[in-house]
């Protein structure tokens, strides 16, 4: 017989498990390269690289059929013989610094790396100026005898 309290925990812990998100890659086995050190340097490579579709992941964690063709680009251009930046060179070649996570600070560059700061500033100054003006008195549109209600 078994005891109550003993198969709540078992329940507990089977729910537990089950709710922790399975943390996976998107790259397939079938992408993989066979020597684990040249793996390792596409895997790297490939969390620096943006996910042209989906814009906010790597290609490394990316699932849309695109970051799969970017993974295999990488994985052909290290198998190739490219060093870690002629691959990433050839990538931004073909797809421009967007492709990068940290793109360079260069003049073309210069609206993603301050466009947020320039955000903050124009929406505290909006906040800044509503405050000074004030609420308006709304009292001022009333008859006399409306004015003590």
């Amino acid at each position: 017989m078994t005891h109550p309290l003993r198969n709540a925990v078992s329940a507990a812990l089977a729910l537990a498990i089950l709710m922790i998100p399975a943390v996976t890659l998107a790259a397939e086995p079938n992408e993989m390269l066979a020597d684990p050190a040249l793996e390792a340097r596409a895997e790297a490579l490939s969390k620096e690289l943006r996910c042209v579709v989906c814009q906010n992941q790597s290609i490394d964690a990316s699932s849309a059929p695109l970051a799969r063709d970017m993974r295999l680009l990488v994985r052909e251009r290290i198998a190739a013989g490219d060093t870690d930046v002629q691959a990433k060179a050839y990538l931004v070649e073909r797809y421009g610094n967007f492709v990068l996570l940290k793109p360079p600070l260069q003049a073309d560059t210069l609206l993603l790396w301050f466009g947020p700061l320039l955000i903050l500033i124009v929406a505290g100054g909006a906040l800044l100026m509503a405050a000074r003006t004030g609420a308006p008195d709304d009292t001022d549109d009333l008859a006399p005898d409306m004015e003590d209600l």
